[in-house]
């Protein structure tokens, strides 16, 4: 009887900590996530830690996330950013290159595909495009 591995288990931290390193590479670099690219800040260094950390007590590793920030809560922290579906599809476009750039297993994608999508469809706050998306007279918008 084969026993069930958690993604945390399949990866490894050092694993996840790739996984997100590649996700952010792919975002900086992916014409296609210049919505979500342009929520994050230049120096993309410190939201590679914050994420690794969190999908490594997520994909069932230690909780370092919990740990340091005490809530896993992440609806407050994208509460101020537009985040819809355009935003969500982006985020998981990346993931998605992510987990092919490092060789992720079908078997691991298959597995993270649904969870993955509920997590980023969660943040989501909008349904729709944000307003310096349909007009051209805003220059940005929160």
């Amino acid at each position: 009887m084969q026993t069930i591995q958690t993604p945390f288990q399949i990866l490894g931290e050092q694993g996840i900590r790739e996984l997100t390193s590649a996700f952010y590479d792919i975002m900086d670099s992916l014409p296609e996530a210049a919505g979500v690219r342009a929520m994050h800040a230049a120096d993309l260094a410190p939201m590679k830690e914050k994420l690794a950390e969190y999908l490594i007590g997520w994909m069932g590793g230690p909780p370092l996330y919990a740990q340091k920030y005490g809530s896993v809560c992440m609806t407050e922290p994208h509460e101020h950013y537009h985040i819809g579906p355009e935003e969500r599809d982006q985020w998981l476009l990346c993931m998605h290159k992510a987990l092919a750039q490092t060789g992720a297993s079908e078997e691991l994608v298959d597995m993270l595909r649904q969870p993955l999508f509920r997590i980023a469809d969660a943040i989501r706050n909008r349904e729709g495009p944000s307003a310096a998306a349909t007009d051209a007279n805003i220059i940005a918008a929160g």
